[in-house]
C-alpha cells in the first residue's frame, strides 16, 4: 500500500511541476519575446504554433483542444490502470503534463508559445517548448516500457 500511495504522489508532483515549469518559462517568454542565440545550435525565440507538433494541422486550434481535453480526461480516468510502477507512471505523468501545459496555452491563446530552436547553419528543427519534450519523454519511457514488459 505504501509502494502504491508513494506512486501515486510521484505521478500528481511530476504533472503539477512539469505543467507549472512549461506555464512559468512560456510566460517569460511571452512577456520578453526574445531572440537570443545562446549557443552556436541554440537560441531562445518567440512562436505562435497554432498547429500541432512539427506545425502540422495549423489552425485546426478547436480540433486541437477537443483531442488535447480527450486525452488528458483518459489519462486521469483511467489512472487507476495505469500500473503502479515507475516507468508507467512517470510516463503517463510526462504526457498529461505536456498536454495540459499546451492545451492551456490553447484555449488562453488560441496558440501554444514554442521557444527552444536548434539549427545547424540555416537549418533550424521546428521550435518546440517544455510540455512538447515532456510529452516526448513520456511516450519514449512508455514505448521502453511495454517493449520490455
Amino acid at each position: 500500500m505504501v509502494k502504491k500511495q508513494k506512486e501515486i504522489w510521484t505521478f500528481w508532483l511530476i504533472t503539477i511541476l512539469i505543467v507549472l515549469l512549461d506555464y512559468i518559462t512560456k510566460q517569460i517568454v511571452y512577456l520578453k519575446q526574445p531572440s537570443v542565440e545562446l549557443l552556436k545550435f541554440f537560441s531562445i525565440i518567440y512562436v505562435q504554433n497554432t498547429g500541432a507538433g512539427f506545425g502540422i494541422l495549423r489552425g485546426y486550434n478547436i480540433f486541437l483542444i477537443i483531442v488535447s481535453a480527450f486525452v488528458a480526461f483518459f489519462i486521469i480516468y483511467y489512472y487507476k490502470r495505469i500500473p503502479q510502477k515507475r516507468w508507467p507512471q512517470i510516463g503517463f505523468a510526462l504526457i498529461l503534463a505536456g498536454v495540459i501545459g499546451n492545451l492551456i496555452d490553447r484555449v488562453m491563446r488560441g496558440f501554444v508559445i514554442d521557444f527552444m530552436d536548434f539549427f545547424i547553419g540555416g537549418w533550424h528543427w521546428p521550435a518546440f517548448n517544455i510540455a512538447d519534450i515532456a510529452i516526448v519523454a513520456g511516450v519514449i519511457m512508455l514505448i521502453i516500457y511495454f517493449w520490455n514488459k
